[in-house]
């Protein structure tokens, strides 16, 4: 059974640091992406970033760009996001989700990732 769970969530100024942690697990393929993905209160669920499995390949959604960094730690079966200079608009609940199985992240769009985790909560205060 697939399994993400997030942690790392918050309550951290505005232009500060956060790291958020996904730990993956029964995946029978080693082929698949993980993407972040964040819901502020009374919006729709955004895509942030997904990285692949086979070759860490990334995309981030231009409201991220530059400030923050997905990435893959394959011994320890977790994804990370790194999130720097926050804004008070990046307080929402993030979440974890894998596309599988795929070859590579190609896109944030929801329908493709079945399987989620039950989310962490990020507050940027001013």
């Amino acid at each position: 059974e697939v399994q993400l769970v997030e942690s790392g969530g918050g309550l951290v100024q505005a232009g500060g640091s956060l790291r958020l942690s996904c730990g993956v697990s029964g995946f029978t393929f080693d082929n698949y992406a993980i993407g972040w993905f964040r819901q502020a209160p009374g919006k729709e669920r955004e895509g942030m970033s997904c990285i692949s499995s086979s070759d860490s390949s990334t995309i981030y959604a231009d409201s991220v760009k530059g400030r923050f960094t997905i990435s893959f730690d394959n011994a320890k079966n977790t994804v990370y996001l790194q999130m720097n200079e926050l804004k008070l608009e990046d307080t929402a609940v993030y979440y974890c989700a894998a596309d599988y199985p795929t070859v590579v992240c190609t896109d944030l769009g929801l329908r493709l990732y079945g399987y989620w985790g039950q989310g962490t909560e990020v507050t940027v205060s001013s």
